[in-house]
């Protein structure tokens, strides 16, 4: 388990507090959309941090190849149809360089400025010359006015329990899903990033923004600088 980070629930729990059951059981939502509407179709994309494919399998049916990286192997165990690498995205080198490199899941705000700069540098690492580097960011609202919680259409609950300060800039945020038949809580650490220092973080990797693909900018096009 990295430091700062734990999961409790049933089934296998990964280095960073997720659950493989509770995440293969979390619906996709708009983001496959988001994607392919940002992208050449029939792009090769490299999918880093994939999970159990929650996003890889629709991105599939979309007719896009996806080689999906993950830390779990028992994540990625569930995926279906993709290339699957077990790996820290920090570490990565893989000597290619793909269409699209996706970086989701709000990884890009990690606690460790280390870890952060390390996956950035993969980003840059493995994007085509004339490629793209998709970006989930945090809404801007992420770490304010909780404890707040949402029911989910398909009969979920998730509450955004806590984000308490730990020091230099990290927030230690607590959350919990809450199913008809079992719960689950995650406790991870997380770097509240301004706009300004998210495109200083990309200039440091030798990256830009592109455009910002959504209204509230939670998703972001970055190209080689």
């Amino acid at each position: 388990m990295r430091a700062g980070y734990q999961g409790t629930g049933p089934g296998a729990i990964t280095p960073d507090g997720c659950a493989v059951e509770l995440y293969s059981r979390l619906p996709v939502g708009a983001e496959p959309d988001v994607i392919a509407g940002a992208v050449p179709a029939g792009a090769h994309i490299l999918e880093l941090g994939s999970g159990v494919g929650r996003m890889t399998h629709p991105l599939l049916e979309r007719g896009f190849t996806v080689t999906s990286v993950d830390e779990s192997a028992e994540m990625l165990e569930r995926i279906r149809g993709a290339r699957t690498i077990c790996s820290p995205i920090e570490d990565l080198d893989l000597g290619e360089r793909f269409d699209v490199v996706l970086l989701a899941s709000f990884l890009v705000h990690t606690g460790d400025l280390e870890v952060r700069r390390g996956l950035l540098r993969t980003c840059a690492r493995h994007v085509a010359a004339d490629g793209c580097v998709l970006i989930q960011r945090e809404g801007e609202d992420y770490h304010a006015d909780l404890p707040r919680e949402r029911v989910d259409p398909s009969g979920f609950t998730v509450r955004m329990v806590s984000s308490e300060p730990v020091g230099e800039g990290v927030n230690s945020v607590r959350a919990e899903y809450e199913f008809a038949d079992a719960t689950w809580t995650q406790t991870f650490l997380a770097r509240p990033l301004t706009k300004e220092q998210f495109e200083e973080a990309l200039g440091e990797a030798g990256l830009k923004v592109d455009r910002y693909l959504t209204e509230d900018r939670i998703w972001v096009r970055a190209v080689p600088a």
